[in-house]
């Protein structure tokens, strides 16, 4: 029997959506790839830098570069302005137009991966936000995470599904029977936020990806019970010093 000819409409209605999945994707790795890049420059020019900030105006969706900031030195200092716009003599002064334009277009778009890392100031009630920089190799940064609370992880393995990027279980090394230890997560809850999205990054980025996640070939299940996704991947941790 002859399979019936599809409709050209259907055809072409769903070729768009995979291709309006697909430009989702890369706009989000390019928002962090934009931010990446400005990231590098403000560190070349202020090492200490960790934070952006920026005053952000909801009804147009536009900021205004306030200055740089490193992390607070005790827990009850306030972050430290390392660079204010209105400063014309610091280094970072003749960056000032691009970091506020590439600051912008990592936000620009709604479900833009960079909007995980913004926060408001709390230690000031002006419009004050601050963007977190990313760490120069997120991979190292998520092995020194895991294993403040887990100092024999090997490995993690991550669910792409939730949150962009979720770390499901904690691989601590090998059995005498050759399967891998799995040990349910034991970290605080600011861990957990830092790691999925430092995680939902590394999804989110075809290189860092391709490089750091590993098919699971069928080994882990979902510690929840749920049904693992087929986002579910292995992340070998790096060594840490």
């Amino acid at each position: 029997m002859t399979p019936a000819i599809s409709d050209p409409l259907d055809v072409l209605a769903q070729q768009r959506e995979q291709l309006d999945i697909e430009r989702r994707r890369i706009q989000k790795a390019h928002c962090l790839a934009v931010l990446d890049h400005i990231s590098a420059k403000v560190r070349r020019g202020c090492p200490e830098a960790e934070y952006v900030g920026f005053a952000y105006h909801g009804k147009t969706r536009e900021l205004d570069l306030l200055g740089v900031l490193g992390e607070q030195t005790s827990p009850l200092s306030g972050l430290p302005w390392l660079w204010e716009k209105s400063d014309e003599e610091h280094r970072l002064a003749e960056l000032a137009v691009e970091i506020e334009v590439d600051v912008q277009t990592a936000l620009e778009p709604f479900d833009s991966p960079a909007w995980a890392t913004v926060r408001r100031n709390s230690a000031n009630d002006g419009n004050l936000w601050l963007v977190e920089l990313p760490p120069p190799d997120r991979a190292a940064r998520i092995a020194e995470l895991v294993r403040e609370h887990h100092p024999e992880a090997t490995a993690i393995v991550v669910d792409g599904r939730s949150a962009g990027g979720r770390v499901i279980a904690v691989i601590e090394g090998a059995s005498h029977e050759g399967t891998d230890n799995l040990a349910r997560r034991r970290w605080t809850r600011e861990c957990d936020d830092a790691l999925t999205r430092l995680v939902a990054q590394v999804f989110a980025l075809p290189a860092l990806a391709d490089r750091h996640l590993l098919p699971p070939n069928g080994r882990y299940t979902h510690p929840d019970g749920g049904t693992p996704s087929d986002r579910v991947r292995l992340m070998p941790l790096p060594l840490t010093p």
